[in-house]
């Protein structure tokens, strides 16, 4: 008869749970299946689903008791790693809600925004549409294969123990900031500049005729202007989400290899 004691029933429970925390944390943050559309069940059910797969092909674990302050500890680093990863693909969909921000206030529609359905937060009407553009060729592209490969493949270069992120990898995180700003400032770029070129053509029309209506004339030919603009643009977009794609990888590695 085959006997199972407490501490064998105790050490499946935690092998299971270090990986099911680290893919929750990624979960919880990572764009489409970190949306606020989707119930926390279906997530919490999706990252059970994947732990079973993936954890008969992980590396050795840290023999651990259930019930200790080292178990707390791997566990809050698990979360911490896997917040990690997906904030950093989070950076990379702000890039375009950034673009969009600057491109509506040079058109003038700043004012208008609309709710974030992902994020739960107001949201130029630019960037939202720029939002749900980038998700469609995000999945088309199998962008969100990818990342979860990455995911799969940081339990091998960022093994479950003691150790979680080193201070480079904090600080490379941190930097992503001037990334998303100048690939924001890339993208948004033609846009502001062909608007720039209107507003300044709008300008000598003022000085050259002071009797015209400006502010009746200029706001809607500028808004039609940068809708035309936007139309025109639309076929950079894929090859731009894929460049972006592309930088975004090395970078969740080169965040596992700080630690390695």
């Amino acid at each position: 008869m085959i006997e199972i004691t407490d501490e064998q029933i105790a050490s499946w429970v935690t092998h299971y749970m270090w990986p099911l925390f680290r893919i929750l944390g990624f979960f919880a943050v990572v764009p489409i299946f970190g949306a606020q559309t989707v119930p926390m069940r279906v997530r919490v059910l999706l990252g059970f689903v994947i732990t079973v797969a993936i954890v008969p092909m992980l590396p050795a674990m840290p023999d651990v008791e259930g019930i200790s302050l080292e178990n707390f500890v791997i566990i809050a680093q698990q979360m911490g790693i896997g917040v990690a990863l997906g904030f950093m693909v989070l950076v990379m969909f702000q890039v375009f809600v950034v673009a969009g921000q600057s491109i509506a206030m040079q058109m003038g529609l700043g004012f208008a925004s609309m709710m974030d359905p992902s994020n739960g937060v107001s949201v130029a009407i630019l960037s939202q549409w720029y939002l749900t553009l980038i998700t469609l060729i995000f999945v088309a592209i199998d962008g969100h294969l990818v990342v979860f490969q990455v995911l799969i493949d940081s339990f091998y270069t960022l093994p479950i123990g003691m150790t979680g992120l080193s201070e480079g990898s904090l600080m490379m995180i941190a930097t992503m900031g001037s990334w998303m700003f100048a690939s924001a400032f890339v993208i948004a770029l033609p846009s502001v500049t062909a608007l720039l070129i209107v507003n300044l053509a709008f300008g000598i029309m003022t000085r050259s005729a002071p009797q015209l209506n400006i502010f009746a004339l200029g706001f809607p030919i500028t808004m039609l202007m940068g809708i035309f603009i936007m139309w025109a643009s639309f076929t950079g977009v894929f090859p731009m989400v894929t460049e972006l794609t592309l930088d975004l990888v090395p970078m969740m590695r080169q965040l596992e290899l700080h630690n390695g």
